[in-house]
Protein backbone atom coordinates (compact mmCIF):
# COMPACT_ATOMS: atom_id res chain seq x y z
CA UNK A 1 0.00 0.00 0.00
CA UNK A 2 1.20 3.56 -0.82
CA UNK A 3 0.11 6.49 1.58
CA UNK A 4 0.09 10.31 1.04
CA UNK A 5 -1.02 13.23 2.98
CA UNK A 6 -3.90 13.18 1.04
CA UNK A 7 -4.99 9.98 1.73
CA UNK A 8 -3.64 10.27 5.71
CA UNK A 9 -4.79 13.50 7.00
CA UNK A 10 -8.39 12.72 7.87
CA UNK A 11 -7.48 9.87 10.23
CA UNK A 12 -5.64 12.09 12.38
CA UNK A 13 -8.48 13.99 13.52
CA UNK A 14 -10.45 13.40 17.17
CA UNK A 15 -14.12 13.23 15.26
CA UNK A 16 -13.45 10.76 12.61
CA UNK A 17 -15.87 7.94 12.56
CA UNK A 18 -14.98 4.50 13.58
CA UNK A 19 -14.89 3.40 9.89
CA UNK A 20 -13.65 5.54 6.91
CA UNK A 21 -13.46 4.76 3.15
CA UNK A 22 -9.92 5.90 1.45
CA UNK A 23 -6.89 5.04 -0.99
CA UNK A 24 -4.53 2.30 -0.51
CA UNK A 25 -2.69 3.62 -3.51
CA UNK A 26 -2.64 7.19 -4.14
CA UNK A 27 -5.89 7.77 -5.27
CA UNK A 28 -6.72 5.21 -7.85
CA UNK A 29 -8.73 2.82 -5.84
CA UNK A 30 -10.50 2.77 -2.09
CA UNK A 31 -11.32 0.51 0.35
CA UNK A 32 -13.08 0.82 4.16
CA UNK A 33 -10.67 1.04 6.73
CA UNK A 34 -11.58 0.19 10.66
CA UNK A 35 -10.18 2.44 13.87
CA UNK A 36 -8.98 0.60 16.31
CA UNK A 37 -7.04 1.77 19.70
CA UNK A 38 -3.64 1.31 17.67
CA UNK A 39 -4.58 2.83 14.31
CA UNK A 40 -6.39 2.04 11.67
CA UNK A 41 -6.71 -1.57 10.55
CA UNK A 42 -7.29 -2.63 6.92
CA UNK A 43 -8.99 -5.17 4.83
CA UNK A 44 -5.40 -6.94 4.46
CA UNK A 45 -5.57 -6.77 8.97
CA UNK A 46 -2.46 -4.89 9.04
CA UNK A 47 -2.49 -1.71 11.19
CA UNK A 48 -1.35 1.71 10.13
CA UNK A 49 -0.96 2.85 13.54
CA UNK A 50 -1.34 7.00 14.97
CA UNK A 51 2.57 7.39 15.19
CA UNK A 52 2.59 6.05 11.21
CA UNK A 53 0.35 8.85 10.33
CA UNK A 54 1.62 11.31 12.22
CA UNK A 55 4.98 10.81 10.24
CA UNK A 56 3.25 11.22 6.88
CA UNK A 57 1.01 13.86 7.76
CA UNK A 58 4.03 15.79 8.58
CA UNK A 59 6.15 14.99 5.67
CA UNK A 60 3.84 16.84 2.56
CA UNK A 61 6.58 16.19 -0.32
CA UNK A 62 6.91 12.48 0.35
CA UNK A 63 4.67 9.15 -0.54
CA UNK A 64 5.13 5.96 1.83
CA UNK A 65 5.44 2.33 0.77
CA UNK A 66 3.34 0.43 4.16
CA UNK A 67 4.50 -2.80 3.69
CA UNK A 68 4.66 -5.82 6.54
CA UNK A 69 4.13 -2.65 9.41
CA UNK A 70 6.64 -1.19 8.39
CA UNK A 71 6.05 2.57 6.52
CA UNK A 72 8.98 3.60 4.33
CA UNK A 73 9.48 6.80 2.12
CA UNK A 74 9.69 6.33 -1.31
CA UNK A 75 13.38 7.61 -2.42
CA UNK A 76 15.85 6.03 -4.32
CA UNK A 77 19.89 7.32 -4.74
CA UNK A 78 21.24 6.66 -7.77
CA UNK A 79 25.06 6.30 -7.94
CA UNK A 80 24.92 6.75 -11.63
CA UNK A 81 23.89 10.26 -11.81
CA UNK A 82 24.54 11.18 -7.93
CA UNK A 83 20.69 12.58 -7.59
CA UNK A 84 17.95 11.45 -5.28
CA UNK A 85 15.04 11.06 -6.27
CA UNK A 86 11.19 10.44 -4.77
CA UNK A 87 8.39 10.40 -5.23
CA UNK A 88 5.89 13.27 -4.42
CA UNK A 89 2.19 13.83 -4.16
CA UNK A 90 -0.07 15.38 -5.44
CA UNK A 91 -4.05 15.67 -5.49
CA UNK A 92 -4.17 13.39 -8.28
CA UNK A 93 -1.07 11.38 -10.07
CA UNK A 94 2.25 11.99 -8.03
CA UNK A 95 5.46 13.62 -9.56
CA UNK A 96 8.84 12.71 -8.72
CA UNK A 97 11.55 15.11 -7.53
CA UNK A 98 14.77 15.04 -8.95
CA UNK A 99 16.89 16.00 -6.32
CA UNK A 100 14.15 18.63 -5.01
CA UNK A 101 13.47 19.41 -8.50
CA UNK A 102 9.64 18.49 -9.18
CA UNK A 103 9.59 16.42 -12.67
CA UNK A 104 6.18 17.56 -13.72
CA UNK A 105 4.22 20.79 -13.95
CA UNK A 106 2.42 20.51 -10.49
CA UNK A 107 1.06 24.62 -9.97
CA UNK A 108 -2.55 24.98 -10.83
CA UNK A 109 -2.28 21.43 -12.34
CA UNK A 110 -1.40 18.10 -11.50
CA UNK A 111 1.21 15.81 -13.55
CA UNK A 112 -1.76 13.62 -15.70
CA UNK A 113 -3.28 16.46 -17.01
CA UNK A 114 0.16 17.84 -17.98
CA UNK A 115 0.47 14.88 -19.21
CA UNK A 116 -2.31 14.80 -21.55
CA UNK A 117 -1.55 18.40 -22.78
CA UNK A 118 1.34 17.01 -24.11
CA UNK A 119 -0.29 14.48 -26.00
CA UNK A 120 -3.08 17.04 -27.51
CA UNK A 121 0.06 19.10 -28.24
CA UNK A 122 1.25 16.07 -30.57
CA UNK A 123 -2.18 15.87 -31.65
CA UNK A 124 -3.66 12.06 -31.57
CA UNK A 125 -0.25 9.44 -30.95
CA UNK A 126 -0.53 6.35 -33.52
CA UNK A 127 1.68 4.21 -35.46
CA UNK A 128 5.02 4.03 -33.25
CA UNK A 129 5.56 6.59 -30.92
CA UNK A 130 9.12 7.38 -29.17
CA UNK A 131 9.02 8.75 -26.02
CA UNK A 132 12.67 9.45 -24.79
CA UNK A 133 12.27 10.10 -21.60
CA UNK A 134 10.32 7.68 -19.96
CA UNK A 135 10.47 8.78 -16.17
CA UNK A 136 7.03 8.16 -14.19
CA UNK A 137 5.93 6.38 -17.40
CA UNK A 138 2.38 8.78 -17.44
CA UNK A 139 3.46 9.37 -21.30
CA UNK A 140 4.51 6.25 -22.47
CA UNK A 141 0.92 5.20 -20.97
CA UNK A 142 -1.11 8.10 -22.60
CA UNK A 143 0.34 7.80 -25.53
CA UNK A 144 0.18 3.53 -25.91
CA UNK A 145 -3.95 4.21 -25.81
CA UNK A 146 -4.20 5.29 -29.37
CA UNK A 147 -0.99 4.07 -30.74
CA UNK A 148 0.31 0.82 -31.80
CA UNK A 149 3.73 0.65 -30.30
CA UNK A 150 5.82 3.01 -27.98
CA UNK A 151 9.36 2.97 -27.18
CA UNK A 152 10.32 4.59 -24.04
CA UNK A 153 14.23 5.09 -22.88
CA UNK A 154 14.93 5.88 -19.53
CA UNK A 155 18.51 6.66 -18.78
CA UNK A 156 19.02 6.44 -14.72
CA UNK A 157 17.43 2.40 -13.05
CA UNK A 158 16.79 4.09 -9.80
CA UNK A 159 13.69 5.89 -11.89
CA UNK A 160 12.34 2.89 -12.51
CA UNK A 161 12.70 1.68 -9.13
CA UNK A 162 10.78 4.23 -8.23
CA UNK A 163 8.29 3.49 -11.19
CA UNK A 164 7.84 0.30 -9.78
CA UNK A 165 6.42 1.71 -6.17
CA UNK A 166 4.49 4.49 -8.03
CA UNK A 167 0.69 2.37 -8.57
CA UNK A 168 0.11 5.54 -11.19
CA UNK A 169 2.89 4.09 -13.14
CA UNK A 170 1.98 0.09 -13.57
CA UNK A 171 0.80 -0.06 -16.52
CA UNK A 172 3.96 0.96 -18.33
CA UNK A 173 4.81 -3.01 -17.27
CA UNK A 174 1.62 -4.42 -18.13
CA UNK A 175 0.41 -2.75 -21.50
CA UNK A 176 1.16 -5.12 -24.51
CA UNK A 177 1.91 -1.47 -26.17
CA UNK A 178 4.71 -0.67 -24.77
CA UNK A 179 8.41 -1.16 -25.24
CA UNK A 180 10.90 -0.34 -22.17
CA UNK A 181 14.71 0.27 -22.79
CA UNK A 182 17.23 1.63 -20.15
CA UNK A 183 20.05 3.98 -21.55
CA UNK A 184 20.62 6.97 -23.09
CA UNK A 185 18.53 8.85 -25.72
CA UNK A 186 21.35 10.57 -27.16
CA UNK A 187 22.91 7.34 -27.86
CA UNK A 188 20.12 5.19 -28.55
CA UNK A 189 18.44 7.39 -31.33
CA UNK A 190 21.27 6.67 -33.48
CA UNK A 191 20.72 3.13 -33.77
CA UNK A 192 16.56 3.30 -34.96
CA UNK A 193 16.30 3.07 -38.76
CA UNK A 194 15.15 5.84 -41.02
CA UNK A 195 11.59 7.25 -41.24
CA UNK A 196 10.81 5.02 -38.58
CA UNK A 197 8.50 6.40 -36.15
CA UNK A 198 5.33 8.72 -36.50
CA UNK A 199 6.29 10.98 -33.68
CA UNK A 200 8.60 11.43 -30.79
CA UNK A 201 7.40 13.08 -27.46
CA UNK A 202 11.28 14.64 -26.11
CA UNK A 203 10.29 15.82 -22.50
CA UNK A 204 14.35 16.04 -21.07
CA UNK A 205 15.01 17.18 -18.34
CA UNK A 206 16.71 21.03 -17.90
CA UNK A 207 19.19 22.11 -20.31
CA UNK A 208 21.33 22.16 -16.86
CA UNK A 209 20.86 18.73 -15.89
CA UNK A 210 21.08 16.99 -19.67
CA UNK A 211 22.64 19.58 -21.90
CA UNK A 212 22.92 16.92 -24.66
CA UNK A 213 19.71 16.02 -24.91
CA UNK A 214 19.19 20.22 -26.66
CA UNK A 215 21.66 19.61 -28.94
CA UNK A 216 21.47 20.43 -32.75
CA UNK A 217 22.54 16.70 -33.31
CA UNK A 218 20.06 15.17 -31.32
CA UNK A 219 17.41 17.12 -33.82
CA UNK A 220 19.14 15.80 -36.62
CA UNK A 221 18.49 11.89 -35.34
CA UNK A 222 14.86 12.78 -34.75
CA UNK A 223 14.62 14.54 -37.90
CA UNK A 224 16.25 11.03 -39.97
CA UNK A 225 13.94 8.57 -37.87
CA UNK A 226 10.74 10.50 -38.38
CA UNK A 227 8.48 9.74 -41.41
CA UNK A 228 7.59 11.73 -43.17
CA UNK A 229 5.29 14.39 -42.40
CA UNK A 230 5.93 13.00 -38.50
CA UNK A 231 5.80 15.32 -35.85
CA UNK A 232 7.86 15.80 -32.49
CA UNK A 233 6.71 17.32 -29.34
CA UNK A 234 9.66 19.53 -27.46
CA UNK A 235 8.56 19.67 -23.70
CA UNK A 236 10.69 23.14 -22.79
CA UNK A 237 9.06 24.68 -20.05
CA UNK A 238 6.85 27.59 -19.29
CA UNK A 239 7.66 30.54 -22.27
CA UNK A 240 6.62 33.59 -19.74
CA UNK A 241 9.82 32.51 -18.19
CA UNK A 242 13.30 34.01 -18.83
CA UNK A 243 14.24 29.73 -18.62
CA UNK A 244 11.63 28.89 -21.21
CA UNK A 245 12.03 32.09 -23.21
CA UNK A 246 15.83 31.85 -23.65
CA UNK A 247 15.66 27.59 -24.04
CA UNK A 248 12.91 28.27 -26.17
CA UNK A 249 14.71 30.62 -28.69
CA UNK A 250 17.78 28.24 -29.03
CA UNK A 251 15.43 24.72 -29.39
CA UNK A 252 13.38 26.22 -32.45
CA UNK A 253 16.65 27.22 -34.25
CA UNK A 254 18.48 24.37 -33.98
CA UNK A 255 15.36 22.37 -34.94
CA UNK A 256 14.55 24.86 -38.00
CA UNK A 257 18.24 24.20 -38.80
CA UNK A 258 17.78 20.41 -39.48
CA UNK A 259 14.88 21.03 -41.28
CA UNK A 260 11.82 21.05 -39.33
CA UNK A 261 8.66 23.68 -38.91
CA UNK A 262 7.87 24.74 -36.34
CA UNK A 263 4.67 25.81 -34.19
CA UNK A 264 4.66 27.25 -30.29
CA UNK A 265 2.49 25.35 -27.96
CA UNK A 266 2.13 27.66 -25.40
CA UNK A 267 -0.32 25.77 -23.35
CA UNK A 268 1.82 22.40 -23.31
CA UNK A 269 4.82 24.26 -22.65
CA UNK A 270 6.45 23.44 -25.47
CA UNK A 271 6.99 23.71 -29.24
CA UNK A 272 5.61 21.24 -31.74
CA UNK A 273 7.77 20.41 -34.84
CA UNK A 274 7.11 18.60 -38.25
CA UNK A 275 9.05 17.14 -41.09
Amino acid sequence: MIFSHFQTRPLASKDAPNVIRISPDLGLSEVDILKTAQGWRFPTSEVLTFSQIKEINQDSNSCFLFQNGKLEKIQKYSPMTNRYYSLMPTKKAPTMLISGIPMHRIKGTTPDVDTTQKIRALKKAFGTILDTTTGLGYTAIKAAQTAELVITIEFDPAVIAICKLNPWSSTLFTHPNIRCVIGDSYTLVKMFDDNFFNAIIHDPPTLSLAGHLYSQSLYQSFFRILKNNGRLFHYIGNPESRYGASTGRGVVERLSKVGFSTTPKGRAYGVLAQK
